[in-house]
């Protein structure tokens, strides 16, 4: 069974982003071992100057860097990453699994990004799309589209 790590820095603040992710994670039990891992967030002064930023992208990627499995297909949501389809992300998933792979970790940085050490570490850099979504919504909809890529993959009617 394919195994899913989902790494990401910060925790859900809100009740119903909560429910929703854990909808996905139990709909994903029928298709593959998925983990979150939440992070915590580097604690950044109210007026963060550029190197409080550089600090913090710097510590939470080695955080980051620190839970993924050293044999796992890393895929790192980026905003300079690669758009995909649901059909092309489900494709990828079986190429990775064709590649004798049975671990993928998907990482979602904090609200300032992700570090250079962690997007070198990606074997793919994925975006979601080029419009702008709330941080803590990227969570959700990612889940969603891991579980429809699993539908696709097992000819589920979720996907039309």
């Amino acid at each position: 069974m394919l195994k899913i790590d989902l790494i990401t820095v910060g925790k859900l603040k809100e009740d119903y982003l909560r429910r929703a992710c854990e909808e996905y994670a139990k709909r994903l039990g029928s298709y593959c071992k998925l983990q979150i891992f939440e992070l915590p967030e580097y604690k950044m002064p109210q007026n963060p100057s550029d190197a409080h930023i550089a600090n913090c992208i710097q510590q939470e990627g080695q955080s980051i860097l620190a839970k993924i499995a050293p044999q796992s297909y890393v895929v790192a949501m980026c905003i300079e990453g690669k758009m995909l389809s649901s059909e092309d992300l489900a494709e990828t998933f079986t190429q990775v699994q064709n590649r004798g792979m049975s671990q993928l970790s998907f990482i979602i940085g904090g609200s300032w990004g992700l570090s250079d050490e962690v997007k070198q570490r990606a074997d793919f850099k994925l975006s979601m799309s080029r419009m702008t979504f709330p941080h803590q919504l990227a969570r959700v909809m990612l889940l969603e589209q891991i579980y429809r890529a699993c539908s696709i993959n097992n000819n589920s009617k979720y996907h039309k």
